[in-house]
């Protein structure tokens, strides 16, 4: 997808252009009514008598790590993707789908303005436990993220949410401001339908039994280490199709799964192998391993914590130091073998509106450049920086990065690594790095979903980074429901990012997932806009003799 740059300087691509979106964009509309059975839906995560499966699991390893198994406590990939398989939200996307569909919904739509959305809930839903769905547990389950207010939750997706109204089989959001965007963010699994009966409003669910709505249901639980998923018999809903039995293992790195992969344990690698070997799959040199590529748009940024003036990066041309001294081809040839591809904007490429910006305004691994910046700001050197990352392959990126950084003596970098995936969400949300690596993956189809949770007033990288202008042009996007208006400002809010640098934005991934030759619908595991995991897809054939 990208070129390597052995050189170190920027490389003269396609990247240097901003894209031509707008013209491509086709309206939207958002009145949703229920049509023929889509593929999704979310599910149920009891430990309750079930239907015994007869059948060998598939089984899963990945190094996405799972945050909490309550929908009010985690908003993360690893979180999200089990989300999506054990709980039921209003709306869902079909593969692909750049507007979504009714799930548990019978059917949605804006009353009169982009301020007030309404949806009927289905008549024939219960939960796991035998409980029913109704508009009253719909609201309960929206109340309850904004009454936790978790700090590794999703509460900053329903910033513009002023209340929720249940009357019947109606559940009625009224918003802040106008959303055209609204469906999108309740069709992700921050929108996951709860019982009121386990899940309480104030705070987290900590027992170890859940019950949902959707196509699966949990049947064992080693907290880290592995999950056990069953078909749900009581499921109704988008997805037709009934799902196989699954075990997702998890790991801490790639190179564990890796390990596992190579000791036959695994059916599916999913966000789990290392670069090299994918690299070496891509090329077709394993003939036992079928290999499924899609271009995701997951980015990876290099967050600087903004605040003054306890921070080093609170200082604004420390931060344009920074971009300036990033070499993004480097990273992507030596420390992930070009299976991932540099990126220079807030949104990344394949997302309506998606700009150039830091390639434009900042060289590429310019000591020179980066000092002539700090010299006339004042700014005394070297500066000297904590920068936190994961393990595994996040702990070679973050050695190249300090390694860029400090070339020329500008920069003094202290690597702090942190094994948890839990912990490590804490430590960026307390301000105790100045720099942290992070990697985000979208919720649904559409620019916002970069700017408004990375960017916007109580955003979720938790860096000090406010902006007043963004803001007010965030508050414009949401009200275009035809969202090809909407580009010029998502550009403008990427030029400002890149002005202001409160993240600097390194490489946009491919999706991979690997499975043995006797499993099918890997395909439907390739991220997508929608970011859904449909285990249900999965299949085993019989093995070949």
């Amino acid at each position: 997808m990208e070129s390597p740059f052995a050189d170190g300087k920027r490389p003269a691509t396609t990247e240097s252009l901003a894209e031509e979106e707008g013209n491509r964009m086709r309206r939207r509309s958002f009145g949703i009514a229920a049509g023929a059975c889509a593929v999704l839906a979310a599910c149920s995560y009891p430990f309750l008598p079930l239907a015994t499966a007869t059948k060998e699991p598939v089984v899963i390893g990945t190094a996405n790590s799972l945050t909490h198994l309550d929908p009010a406590g985690g908003y993360d990939a690893g979180s999200w993707a089990l989300y999506s398989n054990i709980y039921q939200s209003l709306l869902t996307f079909d593969p692909g789908a750049s507007v979504p569909r009714p799930d548990a919904a019978e059917s949605c739509g804006f009353t009169g303005s982009l301020t007030t959305y309404r949806c009927r809930v289905r008549a024939d839903l219960t939960f796991s436990n035998g409980h029913p769905v109704t508009a009253t547990a719909v609201k309960h389950s929206f109340d309850r993220i904004l009454s936790v207010r978790d700090p590794l939750g999703p509460s900053p997706l329903f910033a513009n949410l002023r209340s929720v109204e249940a009357s019947g089989p109606f559940v009625t959001f009224h918003l802040a401001a106008a959303d055209a965007t609204w469906p999108f963010k309740i069709a992700t699994p921050a929108g996951s339908i709860v019982d009121p009966a386990e899940f309480p409003r104030d705070r987290l669910r900590t027992q170890r039994t859940f019950s949902g709505s959707g196509p699966y249901v949990l049947s064992s639980y080693e907290e880290g280490i592995r999950i056990g998923l069953t078909p749900n018999p009581s499921y109704r809903g988008a997805v037709s199709k009934k799902g196989k039995p699954v075990e997702i293992r998890y790991y801490k790195t790639a190179q564990e799964v890796e390990k596992a992969w190579n000791a036959q344990e695994l059916d599916v690698a999913h966000a789990g192998l290392t670069s090299a070997t994918l690299a070496s799959l891509e090329n077709g040199k394993d003939p036992d391993a079928r290999l499924s590529i899609g271009e995701s748009t997951v980015g990876r940024y290099l967050v600087l914590n903004t605040r003054p003036p306890h921070r080093p990066l609170g200082n604004l041309a420390a931060r344009e130091a920074v971009a300036a001294l990033v070499d993004r081809g480097r990273l992507a040839e030596t420390v992930f073998k070009d299976t991932v591809s540099p990126l220079y904007s807030l949104v990344p490429r394949g997302v309506t509106g998606h700009s150039t910006d830091f390639y434009d305004v900042y060289p590429e691994a310019d000591p020179r450049w980066a000092a002539r910046r700090l010299r006339d700001a004042g700014v005394s050197t070297p500066v000297r920086i904590t920068l936190g990352h994961q393990v595994g392959s996040a702990a070679a990126e973050a050695r190249a990065l300090k390694g860029q950084l400090e070339k020329g003596g500008l920069f003094r970098v202290e690597l702090v690594e942190e094994s948890d995936w839990v912990r490590y969400q804490q430590r960026q949300k307390s301000g105790e790095f100045d720099a942290y690596v992070l990697q985000w993956s979208p919720d649904f189809p559409d620019p916002d979903t970069f700017v408004q949770p990375l960017v916007g007033s109580g955003n979720s990288l938790h860096n000090g980074y406010t902006s007043a202008e963004i803001d007010r042009s965030i508050k414009t996007t949401q009200g275009f429901t035809d969202r090809a208006k909407s580009v010029a400002r998502f550009q403008a809010i990427q030029r400002l990012v890149a002005k202001e640098v409160p993240l600097v934005p390194l490489w946009q991934k491919k999706s991979y997932v690997v499975t043995r030759p006797t499993i099918s619908g890997s395909q439907y595991l390739v991220a997508d806009n929608s970011g859904i995991w449909r285990l249900w897809e999965l299949g085993r054939q019989p093995s070949v003799k």
